[in-house]
């Protein structure tokens, strides 16, 4: 489905083009593109996107899978506005915006994922323990830890779901800035992705 901001079939779009709040997480492009690989998309996959955020993950996958329903979760009203805004400015319609915390909000979808991604959260051991029992089989799961405390919370809540095949990658990332008259290479926060499948 192509975009009016962004004609191109590749994911990867710049960090610039999304429209931001204060505050506000967003995943940067090179975790977004890490994030997105482990999910392995098809053209009709049904995500459930939780803690969505900016909507960067939402708004790329809904124009990776044209056919497929997206839902993108949060809890506060001006952030789910603001994902809604970044749909409307990149021509995505096959988003959902669901406003709600997770993992109670989750009763009210309907129709079971293919594959989930959860961006941190507070109740991240429960929302995994609530989305695996609804996630469909040869479904995917995708999480994020910035901390350890979060790598720790992921990785026992995969241990004890028995999630399979299970591929763990840590961000490094540096970009090229310009200060001054000079430039130079800053990092980006390091960020673990943990992912795995459902078999049955």
């Amino acid at each position: 489905m192509p975009s009016p901001l962004w004609s191109y079939v590749t994911p990867g779009i710049p960090d610039e083009m999304f429209e931001r709040l204060p505050g506000i997480p967003m995943s940067p492009r090179e975790v977004r593109l890490l994030i997105l690989s482990s999910l392995r998309l098809k053209d009709d996959s049904i995500l459930w996107d939780i803690g969505a955020g900016t909507g960067t993950i939402s708004v790329e996958a809904g124009l990776l899978c044209p056919k497929g329903q997206i839902v993108a979760i949060e809890r506060d009203e001006d952030v789910a506005n603001l994902i809604r805004r970044n749909c409307d400015r990149f021509g995505v319609s096959n988003v959902e915006v669901l406003e709600g915390s997770a993992p109670e909000c989750l009763t009210e979808l309907s129709q079971a994922p293919h594959r989930v991604c959860v961006e941190g959260g507070r109740s991240i051991k429960a929302i995994l323990n609530e989305v695996w029992q609804r996630l469909q089989p040869r479904g995917r799961i995708v999480a994020t830890a910035a901390t350890l405390e979060g790598l720790y919370q992921v990785s026992e809540s995969f241990a004890e779901l028995q999630v399979r095949n299970i591929e763990v990658v840590q961000s490094a990332v540096n970009r090229l800035e310009k200060r001054g008259i000079n430039q130079t290479f800053a990092a980006i926060d390091p960020i673990f992705v943990l992912s795995g499948e459902k078999l049955d």
